[in-house]
């Protein structure tokens, strides 16, 4: 279901494709000036490499950022100030293997975050502002932490000594269906001392969704066979405690711990009006849906020197119990029996990793020996029930619905990484993994499984403002155990069957990234990509009847993305920023039913987002806004093709006072253009012939939003 996302966009001042020219042309005059590291006076320090910052810290930063850099945006975390920093995006990671080699792009003080679900995001939201030093952008290939290529942030925090925090609250109002958002917010405290440090957050990510209008029921031949008015509500609250503390003792050994406990309620109601020839008589269809989720997680890890290295333990724990339901109803307008379907499912999981790695110098360079074990486990007991005229429930069998799938895995790799030369460094990696999946039940099997994988990366400087970075890996994908198992949506009358023959997926990944610093203008980040997938998941049949995920022989994915960040100062106009990210992708799969090529079923297509605010002279006052639109492949089943999708762009706009009594007020109005929430789809009678059964259009208003925001520091 669509969740609508509360983003930011003004009306433009300057238009990006001018401003963009301007800043190509003006660039190259910047680059042959000086070099980015010598810059004596840029107009904006943020876009520029930050001259007023600190020295870097070694010759392995590629530019430096100290609080003041970031003052005009009023930072109140760590995570404000990353967000601000020129041409970088924070890529959260936590959907590897178990911990694996680093799949995000942020450290904190050199570190790798111990954590998933409790990752960079959070990490850096409770860190106060007054806490940190500086903020480095490094070449990845350069650290000793496998996995690491391309532009990474490494926050470099200090201790004040006392104890500091940050606080925002967030009310959320819509013009029309939807109640008020009233319980969005959060509060982190961070301290120390000069060996340690801690910080502790509470929050809840609150929403209010809802949206309304009308769908439309054709049959196979075109003709109008239901009309349905309807009305969405969906209520949503994720709160959470979580926090982290670290110990640096004389002889330069570190402890890390992180943890968070969470809780997640959420209650969807829509109620549809039916009347059309599809039946003689009007009916009322009342769907609901809930979720009262319970997770914890915990990280620790541990580095001192042994022999000529350092050894890093790291043990991680993630429990999650989250039963939820769904329920059906029609009545009817002449009075019959109403018609009511149950469908609940109570899924516990968990992942339990132990890791070591060790690192020491070698071979003119450095060598990362890791080593890696995880369990994880799925276990599921559903049930399917239909309501008698007398009201009792009555079981309806499915078939590999109730069933428990786990994992183990042992893993196994070495990383090498040094200078080539000057501006030059090269990271290698190789090793292998072997897992054993096992599914209980009538459907289960035990298998077991090698797969080699590794990588070799360059970090190039090739040109004073112009970091190259390549990437050449074979990976092997995480499978969700909730494919194994079989499941109903009665929203949608959907069924997957059970499948035990899953296997984890496969791919060659190419990468290259390209990071310019456009001088005072700005910095523009690209990110190229080819992968060529084995074993990909996508909706299959299965032997014994019935449709579930299932692995298909090969698929390919390709595009570009990218991040542009664009300034005024120099053109003249003092005071604004633009912020570009984009997306451009493309894949293909062979259909395992027409055998023709079409998209992955969802695929992502297109996710543009821009991002502009101009601070006004004074520093008080800040407008502006923001903008996106997304384009995504249908959803492919054997008997059915869905597109969930939104009518073009998502804009609005916000006006902000840094300053009000020391807080920041920020009041802010979305969906300024009326989107729309759409969906479509055609059920076949025979997919491969044509045969359309029915199909269905719907276009929903879910009107403007208005937020305000409330910040403080203390």
């Amino acid at each position: 279901m669509t969740l609508f996302k509360s983003l930011a966009i003004p009306q433009r001042t300057v238009s990006t494709s001018s401003l963009l020219t301007l800043a190509l042309l003006l660039a190259p005059a910047g680059l042959a000036a000086q070099d980015p590291d010598e810059d004596k006076a840029p107009v904006d320090p943020v876009a520029a490499g930050a001259a007023s910052a600190a020295e870097p810290s070694g010759p392995r930063a590629r530019r430096t950022f100290t609080p003041d850099d970031f003052a005009r945006f009023a930072p109140r975390s760590a995570l404000d100030m990353a967000r601000q920093v020129p041409g970088f995006s924070i890529r959260e990671g936590g959907g590897a293997r178990g911990l694996g080699p680093a799949d995000t792009n942020v450290l904190v003080n050199g570190r790798r975050i111990s954590g998933k679900s409790n990752g960079p995001v959070d990490a850096l939201s409770r860190i106060p502002t007054d806490e940190v030093l500086r903020l480095e952008l490094v070449d990845g290939a350069s650290l000793d932490i496998g996995g690491l290529t391309g532009q990474v942030l490494n926050v470099v925090t200090r201790s004040t000594g006392g104890i500091s925090g940050q606080f925002r609250y967030a009310p959320q109002f819509r013009d029309f269906g939807t109640p008020a958002r009233l319980l969005d917010g959060s509060v982190a405290i961070a301290g120390g001392g000069t060996k340690d440090d801690w910080t502790l957050s509470i929050s809840n990510d609150s929403n209010r969704l809802g949206d309304e209008g009308p769908e439309l029921v054709f049959d196979g031949a075109g003709d109008l066979i239901d009309r349905r008015e309807e009305v969405r509500n969906e209520n949503l609250d994720a709160f959470g405690l979580s926090g982290s503390w670290s110990r640096v003792a004389d002889n330069g050994n570190v402890l890390n711990l992180t943890g968070e406990v969470n809780g997640f309620i959420r209650r969807e109601t829509e109620i549809s009006e039916r009347s059309g020839s599809i039946s003689p008589v009007d009916r009322t269809r009342i769907f609901e849906s809930g979720e009262d989720e319970f997770n914890f997680e915990i990280g620790a890890d541990y580095q001192f020197r042994f022999g000529p290295g350092r050894l890093k333990l790291i043990g991680y724990h993630r429990y999650e119990d989250s039963p939820t339901f769904s329920i059906q109803r029609t009545e009817f307008a002449d009075g019959a029996p109403a018609e009511e379907s149950v469908f609940t499912r109570d899924a516990d999981e968990g992942e339990t990793i132990a890791r070591a790695e060790y690192a020491f110098g070698a071979l003119g360079g450095d060598l990362l020996l890791a080593a890696e074990g995880v369990r994880n486990f799925l276990e599921i007991a559903s049930a399917l029930e239909l309501r008698e005229e007398d009201g009792t429930l009555v079981p309806v069998p499915l078939p590999g619905a109730n069933a428990r799938v786990e994992e183990d895995r042992a893993d196994l790799g070495l990383t090498y990484s040094r200078a080539l030369a000057s501006g030059l460094r090269l990271q290698a990696s190789g090793g292998a993994e072997y897992s054993q999946l096992r599914q209980s039940g009538p459907f289960g099997l035990t298998r077991g499984f090698y797969r080699p994988k590794g990588f070799v990366a360059l970090d190039w400087k090739a040109l004073p403002r112009l970091n190259l970075s390549g990437r050449i890996e074979r990976s092997v994908g995480q499978l969700s155990f909730f494919d194994f198992i079989a499941t109903v949506d009665l929203d949608q009358d959907r069924e997957n069957a059970s499948n035990a023959d899953l296997v984890p997926p496969q791919s060659w990944v190419f990468e290259l990234e390209a990071n310019l610093g456009l001088g005072a203008l700005g910095s523009l980040n690209l990110r190229p990509f080819y992968q060529d997938i084995s074993d990909i998941v996508d909706q299959i049949p299965i032997a014994n009847g019935g449709q579930a995920p299932g692995n298909l022989p090969s698929a390919e994915r390709y595009g570009v993305d990218g991040d542009l960040t664009l300034l005024s100062d120099p053109l003249g106009w003092r005071g604004t920023r633009l912020d570009v990210g984009f997306s451009f992708l493309g894949s293909s799969v062979s259909d395992p039913l027409l055998g023709t090529p079409r998209e992955l079923s969802g695929n992502d297509i297109v996710d543009l987002s821009t991002d502009i605010r101009h601070d006004f002279a004074g520093g008080i006052w800040a407008l502006g806004g923001s903008a996106n639109w997304e384009d995504n492949a249908p959803v492919v089943r054997l008997d059915e093709v869905a597109l969930r999708t939104q009518s073009f762009g998502f804009v609005s706009a916000f006006v902000e006072n840094k300053d009000v009594s020391g807080l920041t007020l920020r009041a802010n109005v979305a969906n300024l253009i009326n989107r729309k929430n759409r969906f479509e789809r055609t059920v076949f009678i025979d997919r491969t012939a044509g045969l359309a059964q029915f199909s269905e259009t719907r276009e929903r208003r879910f009107g403007m939003i208005f937020t305000f925001e409330v910040e403080g520091s203390f």
